[in-house]
């Protein structure tokens, strides 16, 4: 039952991006109208068809978007615009009721995950088909709305809309191609352990700059972890628990600080249509230097 839920949920998704190349097709003020069609069509075919596929398809699909995207075949183009005049009536009445579908959302999702056996996934997908119904209601939107409100917001992700699934495969990937072992071997030779404040910067520094190049800090947390984190500071009397934790939300500190955590930084630039690509970088870069530093000190006092 669970898989089936999980399959039709992934389903759904790719209908919804099938869609968005109908609509990036039909929009004949796009000049790459058919690559950006092109560009939601397979990402429609591998989110929907994507257990059916062979993985080496799937690979190949995946290099082909990345062909689209790297030669700037994939634009936005002319989408429709917010229907003003409904939101300027509903807004005032609204008020701060405008949360209780996010609310909800998180609310059922946690419920099922918790009480059910239909697992994480399942739950995240219930969750925002009871959220949408409620918001419809709240809003009192037809589904045409619905329907140009949410293109107008898959179109406009864009690219950046897939990075976070394609980085989170590439941590998979470099875990199960040895890349901690040989990182490990690296600093090994370069570091010798025994100083719990060397081991903790390097620790920190390291899963901060791993998640600035692998955009998830997931993916650092697995590589950098068993490279550095056992040898130089668990291994040397370190708590394995507040140095799990502490390492974690070290590479937190790198996410703030990098375009590749596109659903942080890039997507925001979309969504409000900013003349800065880095605009949002720059904003969180004290911050996250503060932070590490904060990490690095609370490490090696709590740890030891």
């Amino acid at each position: 039952m669970p898989n089936l839920l999980l399959e039709f949920f992934y389903a759904v998704i790719g209908v919804i991006m099938a869609l968005a190349g109908v609509e990036a097709i039909r929009d004949k003020t796009n000049p790459t109208r058919y690559g950006t069609g092109s560009f939601w069509f397979i990402l429609a075919i591998i989110f929907a068809f994507g257990d059916l596929i062979p993985a080496a398809v799937t690979g190949i699909l995946v290099i082909v978007i990345g062909g689209l995207a790297f030669f700037k075949q994939v634009q936005v183009g002319t989408i429709k615009p917010i229907d003003r005049d409904h939101a300027e009536k509903f807004a005032p009445k609204l008020g701060a009721r405008i949360f209780i579908p996010s609310i909800v959302l998180a609310v059922v999702s946690i419920l099922i995950a918790q009480f059910t056996k239909l697992g994480g996934q399942v739950a995240i997908g219930i969750g925002a088909v009871v959220s949408l119904i409620v918001a419809m209601i709240l809003t009192k939107s037809p589904l045409k709305m619905v329907y140009n409100d949410s293109q107008r917001m898959v179109r406009t992700l864009g690219t950046a809309g897939i990075l976070p699934q394609l980085l989170a495969t590439l941590g998979a990937v470099f875990t199960a191609a040895g890349v901690g072992e040989l990182t490990s071997k690296i600093i090994a030779g370069i570091i010798p352990a025994g100083d719990h404040l060397v081991g903790v910067i390097i620790y920190c520094c390291a899963m901060a700059i791993f998640t600035m190049i692998m955009g998830n800090a997931f993916a650092a947390f697995a590589v950098i972890t068993a490279a550095v984190g056992v040898p130089l500071v668990i291994a040397q009397g370190g708590n394995p628990a507040v140095v799990a934790a502490l390492g974690m939300t070290s590479g937190y500190c790198g996410t703030l600080m990098t375009p590749m955590a596109a659903n942080f930084n890039s997507l925001p630039v979309a969504l409000m249509e900013m003349d800065d690509n880095l605009g949002v970088i720059k904003q969180q870069l004290p911050i996250a230097l503060i932070l590490l530093v904060l990490h690095i000190v609370l490490m090696y006092l709590l740890a030891f």
